[in-house]
Parts: C-alpha cells; sequence; structure tokens
C-alpha cells in the first residue's frame, strides 16, 4: 500500500517523520470535524447522507494513508503492531470481565486478579489467593 505522499507525487523519501506526523495529525482534525456537532451516531450512520459518508470516507482514508507512511518512514510493520497490540489488549482486558463495560478494569472488579502463560488466561479471585 502506498502512503498518500506516494500518491501525490512527493515520494516516500521526500516526506519527513515530522511533516507526515503533522499532516496526519490536520487529517484527523478534519475527521473529528465531521462528528463535532452530529451527537450520539449510530452503527452504519442509518441517518446520513451519501454526499455525507462519502466525504467521511475520504477522510478516513486520508488519516490511514499518513499513517501508513507514517510508519513506513519508522521501519514500523503495522500489520504486525496491530496484531500485537490486539495481543497484549487481550490480556490487559479479559473478555470475561471487560465485555459490554467502558468501565476500567481495576473498577470492573477489585477482588479480581488475571494472569496470562502462553496466551492461557487464568483468573482468579483473591480469596484463592489466599488473599482476605
Amino acid at each position: 500500500m502506498k502512503g498518500q505522499a506516494e500518491n501525490e507525487g512527493e515520494g516516500s523519501k521526500g516526506v519527513n517523520l515530522e511533516e507526515a506526523k503533522n499532516k496526519m495529525v490536520g487529517e484527523v482534525g478534519e475527521l473529528s470535524e465531521i462528528f463535532q456537532w452530529k451527537g450520539e451516531v449510530p452503527r452504519g450512520l442509518p441517518d446520513w447522507e451519501e454526499k455525507e459518508k462519502q466525504h467521511l470516507g475520504e477522510e478516513l482514508s486520508d488519516v490511514l494513508l499518513y499513517l501508513v507512511t507514517l510508519s513506513d518512514i519508522c521501519g514500523i510493520d503495522l500489520g504486525k503492531a496491530a496484531l500485537r497490540k490486539l495481543e497484549l489488549n487481550a490480556i490487559k482486558y479479559p473478555t470475561s470481565l471487560c465485555k459490554g463495560s467502558s468501565k476500567k478494569l481495576a473498577l470492573l472488579n477489585k477482588s479480581t486478579t488475571t494472569t496470562s502463560t502462553n496466551n492461557n488466561f487464568y483468573i482468579s479471585s483473591d480469596n484463592e489467593n489466599g488473599a482476605n
């Protein structure tokens, strides 16, 4: 996948890290503006006009393309990094405790601890560990 800078004729070597970062942040700002006055937005955007959805798609693409360009400049394999992050989040926020809640993990169940061994999850209460 080519970065947006390449598509605009700049070439990946012509864009430095600072430029790519600043352009991506600018695009995130434009993306945020789309939602600024929308309030609660239902999944699938059923109340949006097709023109609005198309504009949203363009702004999401701009952010994605600059993100890919930035990761390329930094030498980061974005696919591998994303998969690793998903694995880390699964350990940090186990589905059995977090599904359906936006609370911080520490507030979900103060008497529960979670450990991971080779991606096998074990949840134990403090009582099982000898704590009161």
